[in-house]
């Protein structure tokens, strides 16, 4: 019991911030990069001066459901599993996983981790016959079940909604790709550039039974089912062989204050108070420098963190990342 008390007090103490502090400024970020043991490189990912932590609270909208909605899928049994897997790599000619979206100023976290993982799922299981880009907008807007649209969704409802009542297409904001396009604007999450700064949340956009202008095929026939949705159990290995087998799944994982200014390395919890659960996309891991890590695709567009993507520390569910593992299997028509 001491020991464990121990523990917790250091643990408590590498995790202290010092209150004064803005998490999002240079000095937050010298602080951090100071910190003994890193694994990771925090840098200037949001201007201070633009940009609160309230900001980045609201792009953070995977809830926890209060019930487990999906059944655990039963174990893939022995497989040897490589130190290294790349779904980018492995399933080179499927353009979707080398992919980075942008959720804009929503917390959609929890659609775009779920479109991202079908979509590529469709590539693979076809061998890139079938390539279709499932529409955020779509899932969003439309599944009453998964949650407040921009206020924040259920991951794993957005599975079972992919396959009880399917999902249309649509690509991108912009893109014009597909039955619904994305419809919020994407936007700077982090330093000022091109684009206009994300800020606060928008409204959610209205639920629409129709496609874009132009685009040639109805609703109802566009709409894209997955055939089965099941989470997947925390054992790390047996996530390992789920993405192996059957491509990238979504997670969710507890985002603190330290997280955004993730630069390179591979992430693990070191300062900074809780901001909310963070749906994304998991694809692969590996070994860096001695550490395990989950290779993910963040929905904050390229510009942030490692063009995009990040690493985070595997094996000791960090941040909650091996609790809430969802997938499915499309189903072709």
């Amino acid at each position: 019991m001491l020991s464990c008390l121990v523990l917790s007090l250091a643990i408590a103490v590498a995790s202290a911030m010092p209150a004064n502090i803005n998490p999002l400024s240079q000095e937050a970020i010298d602080y951090i990069n100071s910190l003994e043991e890193m694994t990771w490189k925090a840098g200037k990912n949001f201007d201070d001066s633009v940009y609160t932590i309230d900001d980045i609270k609201a792009m953070c909208g995977a809830l926890k459901s209060p019930v487990p909605l999906l059944k655990i899928r039963e174990s893939l049994g022995a497989m040897e599993i490589p130190d290294n897997f790349d779904s980018r790599e492995e399933w080179s000619n499927c353009a979707s996983i080398k992919e980075v979206r942008d959720q804009g100023s929503c917390g959609s976290c929890w659609a775009f981790g779920a479109v991202e993982a079908m979509t590529d799922r469709f590539c693979i299981h076809s061998k890139n016959k079938d390539t279709p880009h499932i529409s955020a907008e779509d899932l969003l807007t439309c599944c009453d079940s998964c949650g407040a649209g921009c206020n924040g969704g259920y991951p794993e409802a957005a599975w079972q909604y992919w396959k009880n009542d399917g999902i249309v297409t649509g690509g991108q904001y912009g893109s014009h790709e597909g039955c619904q396009p994305y419809l919020i604007a994407k936007c700077d999450h982090h330093v000022v550039g091109k684009l206009l700064p994300c800020k606060g949340i928008q409204p959610t956009p209205e639920c629409k039974h129709k496609c874009e202008a132009g685009y040639n095929v109805s609703y109802s026939d566009d709409k894209r089912h997955g055939m089965s949705a099941y989470s997947v159990g925390s054992d790390p290995s047996e996530i390992q062989k789920e993405i192996m087998t059957n491509g990238p799944v979504e997670g969710a994982f507890t985002v603190y204050a330290d997280f955004p200014t993730y630069k390179s390395g591979v992430y693990q919890h070191k300062s900074g108070g809780e901001l909310g659960g963070h749906a994304i996309k998991i694809l692969g891991w590996g070994v860096e420098n001695g550490t395990p890590y989950w290779l993910v695709a963040n929905s904050w567009n390229p510009d942030w963190g490692d063009k995009g993507f990040f690493k985070i520390l595997r094996g000791s569910d960090e941040c909650g990342i091996e609790s809430g593992i969802v997938g499915g299997m499309p189903k072709f028509n």
